[in-house]
């Protein structure tokens, strides 16, 4: 005569931080989660929180993973991990932060395209060039 926990999508209103990031497959484990709410990677609300902070459905939270940050709001809450497809429905990112990613992407695509690496390292008298023009500044 054990009881039975149901923990369903549809009957949480409000769950942990870290795990509804882990959740949405924004990170891939709780622990890195905890890690990068605690680095100040993600701004709940405009603000930084724990990652014990209980996240409600209309919440704004901003992720910043690498170069990219992405604004999001919480459309559904859930505590367990499942496919990709029923990750994206947790969230919905804004008009804003998909036109800030899309020029940043495209800055450090023509940034890349502008300075292109040479074939070959430099040799002796380039590196000391180098190193001299380092050293000035």
């Amino acid at each position: 005569m054990a009881k039975q926990q149901v923990n369903s999508s549809d009957n949480l209103t409000q769950v942990r931080l870290d795990k509804w990031l882990w959740a949405a497959r924004f990170y891939k484990t709780r622990a890195i989660a905890k890690t990068m709410i605690d680095g100040g990677k993600v701004f709940y609300n405009g603000q930084r929180s724990k990652s014990s902070k209980a996240v409600t459905v209309g919440d704004k939270i901003r992720i910043r993973q690498g170069f990219d940050e992405k604004e999001v709001i919480v459309t559904a809450v859930a505590e367990r991990r499942r496919d990709a497809t029923f990750a994206q429905t947790l969230y919905q990112e804004t008009e804003q932060s998909i036109i800030t990613r899309e020029k940043t992407a495209l800055a450090k695509k023509q940034g890349i395209l502008l300075s292109p690496a040479s074939d070959t390292k430099p040799d002796k008298k380039q590196r000391r060039k180098l190193r001299e023009f380092k050293e000035r500044i």
